[in-house]
């Protein structure tokens, strides 16, 4: 961590928000993409980084600079994520329409991509294969694995934002990209 930012943290631990308005636009993308990858909704991920950034303001004198801000405030995001899918899943009735997870990302992503209605089709179809692999993971897995292919995280800084070992980090990661490969098996065979 650089000393502005150092100085901008300091600043609004001591109730600037005009200096904690300064941290929450340099980090507000990452926090919005982290979220949406850990709960694949936009509506949701949009909710968790506005409940994420008042629990980081409210909460910022006990950032002690022991370690990065970013890796810090992914750890509140990352534990948030993973308390609201628990909440979720306790209140979700188990229904065919809710095996339906990241049609927005499939959708964003086809039309990226698109040339062919053919290439559309394998798209959409692959993203929803991926996504509800995804869904199958244990939560510890999925952070880790969304932290590392997703957001290309290195396993240092991710057992640093799960406040775990390293060897605890690449044992989720290697757990979760063996149970990603039999739930897609299908794919790579095709």
């Amino acid at each position: 961590m650089n000393a502005d930012e150092k100085a901008v943290i300091k600043e609004a631990q001591r109730g600037s928000i005009v200096a904690f308005e300064t941290l929450v636009k340099k980090y507000e993308r990452q926090v919005l993409q982290l979220a949406y990858s850990m709960v694949n909704n936009t509506q949701d991920a949009e909710d968790i980084y506005q409940e994420v950034f008042v629990k980081v303001f409210k909460s910022l004198s006990q950032f002690k600079f022991k370690s990065e801000f970013s890796t810090w405030l992914f750890r509140v995001v990352v534990n948030y994520c993973i308390n609201f899918r628990k909440k979720r899943e306790r209140r979700q009735a188990v229904s065919l329409e809710n095996k339906k997870p990241g049609s927005e990302s499939q959708q964003a992503f086809a039309k990226e991509t698109a040339s062919t209605p053919e290439r559309d089709v394998l798209n959409v179809e692959l993203s929803q294969e991926i996504a509800q692999a995804l869904e199958m993971l244990s939560a510890k897995q999925k952070t880790v694995f969304v932290l590392r292919h997703y957001h290309g995280h290195k396993l240092k800084e991710i057992s640093k934002i799960m406040a775990c070992s390293e060897g605890t980090v690449k044992n989720y990661l290697f757990r979760a990209t063996q149970k990603m490969q039999q739930l897609l098996y299908s794919y790579s065979q095709a």
